[in-house]
């Protein structure tokens, strides 16, 4: 079982699905990949995480306008055209009867090596592709109870090291981010930018609110979050004052309500930072009462825009 954002409930039902591996459909035991291939070997890939509500894909273009910017970057071709792959995930989904509550992992890999070294030249044939779609929800203890956030020595760094916003198969930094957050008992770990303000978490954007302003970081030192993106226009469609500006752990501990938000779970509030109660400082020593009401209303709107903005095939 996963923790803290991406709790879910078991769903027998995915005991059965079938998965998408370069175009064939093949049951869930008998999903596999070469020990050659080069996500295996080397994280070598890009990947994208997609919610199926209600028989579409939430801002789907986006999702592979990032996929296929990603795939450029890094100098691999997927083999397909957008089209043409946006058609394998629906046709994906049509065969396991899926039309919603679904979790859609999408894998891009370089392609099978002729031996296990990190040179791209050394690939042979096309690049991999699989689609991994489950019957997957959030629980709903993660919105009631919020979760709690842990700040990591571990950093998110300059693009001339790793680029983080490349959504790549190399994860190693935000696993040990993870890794550090729930050695300290908490549920994600919360990251700085190499200057010290705050960035993003392991495996979520992070937002504060404060005197009724939402504040995120410059967005220099994270991935290109779509839910990310589509909070601040929510924001900026309703009247929201919504900034994105560098701020400290200081600004995060005087906030007032602090959510993060991720495709799979939508906006999530958080409760606790390094141990400390968020809210009014009146408030604060009293029980966590649930998501601020700055929070709420934006879950309620981004839940809107999920709606208005499913694509289908």
């Amino acid at each position: 079982m996963a923790k803290g954002t991406h709790d879910y409930q078991d769903d027998p039902r995915n005991a059965e699905i079938r998965i998408s591996v370069n175009g064939e459909l093949v049951p869930r035991d008998k999903a596999v990949v070469s020990v050659f291939d080069s996500g295996f070997i080397l994280g070598d890939g890009v990947w994208e995480g997609l919610r199926l509500h209600d028989g579409g894909i939430p801002f789907l273009t986006a999702h592979m306008e990032r996929l296929y910017e990603g795939a450029r970057a890094i100098d691999l071709d997927i083999g397909l055209t957008p089209a043409e792959l946006r058609q394998r995930i629906f046709d994906c989904l049509a065969a396991n009867g899926m039309t919603d509550g679904v979790h859609i992992r999408l894998m891009v890999t370089r392609g099978v090596k002729a031996t296990p070294y990190q040179d791209p030249r050394v690939t042979v044939g096309d690049a991999t592709v699989v689609i991994i779609p489950e019957h997957k929800t959030p629980t709903r203890e993660t919105v009631e109870n919020g979760i709690r956030l842990f700040t990591v020595h571990v950093r998110r760094g300059y693009p001339d090291v790793q680029d983080p916003k490349l959504n790549s198969h190399s994860k190693l930094n935000c696993i040990t981010a993870c890794i550090q957050a729930a050695k300290a008992g908490a549920d994600e770990g919360l990251m700085l930018d190499p200057h010290g303000f705050v960035a993003t978490c392991n495996s979520t954007h992070f937002f504060i609110v404060r005197r009724g302003e939402v504040w995120t970081s410059t967005g220099e030192y994270c991935l290109g979050g779509i839910t990310r993106g589509a909070v601040i226009r929510a924001c900026r469609e309703n009247g929201i004052p919504v900034r994105e500006c560098r701020f400290s752990l200081t600004d995060v501990y005087g906030a007032d309500e602090a959510f993060v938000t991720g495709t799979f779970a939508g906006l999530v509030p958080v409760r606790e930072v390094d141990g400390r109660r968020l809210g009014h400082p009146l408030e604060t020593a009293r029980d966590w009462q649930g998501a601020g009401p700055v929070t709420t209303r934006l879950a309620a709107l981004y839940k809107a825009l999920c709606e208005r903005e499913a694509e289908r095939s």
